[in-house]
């Protein structure tokens, strides 16, 4: 078994995720303040109102599609639908949701570098941040319309190798053979993945850890109108508390 494999498909992965919750627990305990996106729709709103949903939903939709590709394994699928169904699904709806993602955060760059004010608000690790996920964005499509085929010609299915990795993963019996097998293509966006998890804790993609689930069973907030109020009879001065100082001494005393 060769060693790069080793290294890159069975040791890498538990490092990044050492780092992921070793960096969240930090962040979390030292920097609770900075545990934010740091907005700034204040200085701009109009192209913010149409990237932000473009990104975040298309971003969505591919972290679903991710789990689901991963995390079910293809002899459940192929109970319910044909291979040919589903790979024609997934490259739909993966496809439109891709672009949305890609052309939301393409809108969030332009935004950041060409109005002042949120340039200005711009760290070296925003930047960081932004090339990886964009690299993330563009090689996860490249993966998925190209890398269904060996160079020699031979049809590639992620499921029977990228999948498979991934579950191993999960009960710490990495099959690296499988992920070695894989296209470059898979290979790469796996990679730059990984590197986008280590990077989360450190960069403003930790907000994504803290989404405000209590919305949904707080209760409703009412507003009324100060018209639709009946207004309080005056009754004069209202007597709070007792004033106290030389100001008080001198009313008395007169």
């Amino acid at each position: 078994m060769n060693a790069l494999h080793i290294l890159l498909w069975g040791v890498l992965p538990y490092l990044v995720a050492l780092t992921l919750l070793g960096g969240l627990i930090w962040r979390y305990r030292y920097d609770q303040f900075g545990w934010t996106t740091r907005s700034s729709q204040l200085y701009e709103s109009k192209l913010l109102r149409i990237a932000s949903p473009l990104f975040h939903y298309g971003l969505f939709v591919v972290l679903m599609g991710h789990l689901l590709g991963l995390l079910i394994p293809k002899s459940w699928t192929d109970l319910v639908v044909s291979q040919e169904t589903y790979h024609m699904v997934a490259l739909g709806a993966g496809t439109v949701a891709g672009i949305a993602t890609l052309a939301g955060i393409g809108m969030l760059i332009y935004r950041r570098r060409t109005t002042g004010p949120v340039f200005l608000a711009t760290t070296r690790n925003d930047k960081l941040m932004y090339v990886v996920l964009t690299a993330a964005i563009v090689l996860g499509m490249i993966a998925t319309l190209t890398g269904g085929h060996y160079p020699s010609g031979e049809e590639h299915n992620y499921r029977e190798t990228v999948s498979i990795w991934f579950r191993s993963l999960l009960v710490f019996s990495p099959d690296v053979e499988a992920m070695a097998e894989s296209t470059w293509q898979f290979q790469v966006h796996v990679l730059i993945g990984l590197a986008l998890f280590a990077l989360v804790p450190f960069s403003r993609l930790v907000h994504a850890f803290t989404v405000p689930l209590h919305y949904l069973f707080r209760p409703y907030i009412v507003y009324r109108s100060r018209d639709a109020v009946t207004p309080t009879p005056s009754r004069g001065r209202v007597r709070g508390w007792d004033p106290v100082g030389t100001q008080d001494r001198d009313r008395k005393t007169r």
